[in-house]
């Protein structure tokens, strides 16, 4: 078994002295997330084709010179200013979220994601201080629950921006004055106070603090911290991955058409498609989580086979999830899956072989006619059914709503549904990130929730408790009755609903059971403050 390798400074933040009057400050790139946003920011805009052959040019010499010394971050900053001049606010707001999704949420390190949950359990004032800009940052920070943000800012008039930038900028000892506009403002000691940080370009502010921290230094700040004996950790779960990582997830992806084909003997020579299915199953989670070096803490795994058959239903955060669920569940189980991967040449059919079925998730009707089989599978041949009632994989690891699919089956089928939390399956592989790196997976089982007393007319209300139940394992926050309210469909959307599901539940009853760039800034992203401020934003 892997020792979990240790953790110093979640350690001395778990270890420490609670009160409002401790703030945690983090620097953004390089210490909340691996890498830089500008460079994503850079890429994404070359990507769109946004940026002209002069601009590349332009912005290649900026970062040129910076990098040799020739100017500093504030002529970098002018530089990049220089570009945004004329440009709406309000579409690059709206690129700011773009960006997040498809480029920064991957990038957040999951270890500095527990630093910072366990500073606001500690009641202490988490706040970001970073040389990066608002649009930048502040996605990452609505995720991450942080509402304090201190940051370079661009100048703007009329929502536009000038071309100009706001001074002081939050670089060096503009830092060191921020987190005193912060201490002012909230009655904080900074003595007593952490600041988290990559670079020797926050020298001034970590030396301002009582609890400098660093993490992932370079090499100028590493040499700094053992002269000053400040306690040092990297973290190896983000940022350029290994070859050894590539490799890893190459076989553990392709061990899934190793495993079906070790099943095949046993088809051949028992005629029993399910014991061979059950076979492939099992040895695909075994085989692919101990290739990629992911192990699993499973709480009250006997409600895993207290129940069967029944429908499993699962957060899904990665697309380590598959395995995951392959290794807990084992044999007898089938699966809903999008109608895209049906095409994927040998993997959809493998999966339609083991037991799958594919849904158009656009076509709510079709949907529901595509799972009617699934009934079938669970009353006839007794499987139990594993599906996500988020749809689809999380962006981070706080639960997106649930849809009614699963419920809606378990309420037909006549079985209970069994939850399956998955607490950071996100460690292993992010959305959209397709390394798979080694990690400890939390697992906890929820008893067995009974159906036999639900209704079409009730179904909101059994989501929600499930929900919840999820919610509160996770230790995130649980919707209220009124939440779940105000997210219900309109009564003729509810009565064609409840028509849909009638008719299937009458033929599930006759079986016998068995053994864009100037669209409008989004409504999160408008409640924060903006630049026009400078740097508090």
């Amino acid at each position: 078994m892997r020792v979990p390798r240790p953790q110093p400074h979640l350690e001395e933040v778990l270890a420490s002295e609670p009160g409002s009057h401790i703030a945690a400050l983090f620097d953004f790139d390089g210490t909340i997330i691996s890498g830089y946003s500008a460079t994503a920011m850079l890429r994404e805009k070359f990507q769109r084709r946004e940026m002209s052959v002069e601009e590349i040019a332009e912005t290649a010499q900026v970062i040129a010179q910076h990098s040799l010394g020739t100017i500093g971050f504030s002529g970098l900053m002018s530089g990049a200013a220089k570009f945004m001049k004329g440009v709406d606010e309000e579409s690059f707001i709206e690129f700011g979220e773009e960006l997040y999704k498809k480029h920064i949420a991957r990038k957040i390190y999951p270890e500095t994601r527990a630093i910072i949950e366990a500073h606001q359990a500690k009641g202490h004032r988490v706040a970001i201080i970073s040389s990066a800009t608002i649009y930048q940052i502040e996605p990452t920070a609505r995720d991450l629950g942080i509402t304090d943000i201190k940051c370079s800012a661009y100048e703007i008039e009329d929502g536009v921006f000038t071309g100009e930038i706001i001074r002081p900028l939050c670089f060096g000892e503009g830092k060191v004055l921020a987190a005193e506009e912060l201490a002012a403002e909230y009655g904080l000691d900074l003595d007593q106070s952490f600041f988290y940080s990559d670079s020797d370009d926050d020298i001034e502010l970590l030396e301002r603090v009582g609890k400098p921290r660093p993490l992932n230094p370079n090499l100028k700040l590493k040499a700094i911290a053992e002269e000053n004996g400040w306690p040092v950790q990297r973290f190896a779960s983000r940022g350029t991955p290994s070859w050894v990582d590539y490799t890893r997830t190459i076989y553990a992806t392709g061990s899934l058409v190793g495993a079906f084909a070790a099943g095949l003997p046993i088809w051949a020579l028992t005629r029993s498609q399910r014991e061979a299915a059950n076979f492939s199953i099992g040895l695909f989670g075994d085989f692919a989580t101990a290739i990629t070096g992911v192990e699993l803490e499973v709480e009250d795994e006997k409600h895993l086979w207290s129940a069967r058959p029944c429908v499993f239903i699962f957060n899904h955060q990665s697309k380590a999830d598959v395995m995951i669920l392959a290794k807990l569940i084992r044999r007898d189980m089938g699966g809903v899956g999008k109608k895209e991967i049906k095409d994927i040449p040998i993997l959809g059919k493998l999966m339609e072989w083991g037991g799958t079925v594919f849904v158009d998730r656009a076509d709510g009707k079709s949907a529901i006619k595509a799972m009617e089989p699934l009934v079938d599978a669970i009353r006839v041949e007794g499987k139990s059914i594993c599906i996500s009632p988020e749809g689809t994989r999380s962006l981070t690891p706080k639960l997106e709503p649930f849809k009614k699919g699963a419920f809606h089956l378990a309420m037909q089928a006549g079985v209970p549904i069994v939850p399956i939390v998955i607490h950071n399956a996100t460690d292993v592989a992010p959305k959209n990130e397709f390394v798979m790196r080694p990690a400890t997976v939390r697992v906890t089982v929820l008893p067995p929730v009974d159906t036999s007393g639900w209704s079409p007319k009730t179904i909101n209300n059994h989501v929600r408790d499930v929900r919840n139940m999820f919610l509160r394992t996770l230790g995130q926050p649980e919707e209220s009755v009124a939440e779940s309210v105000a997210k219900e469909p309109a009564p003729e959307a509810a009565a064609s609903e409840e028509k849909a599901a009638k008719p299937k539940a009458k033929k599930a009853a006759a079986k016998k059971p068995a053994a864009k760039k100037k669209a409008a800034p989004t409504k999160a992203a408008t409640k924060k403050a903006s630049p026009r401020k400078g740097r508090a934003a």
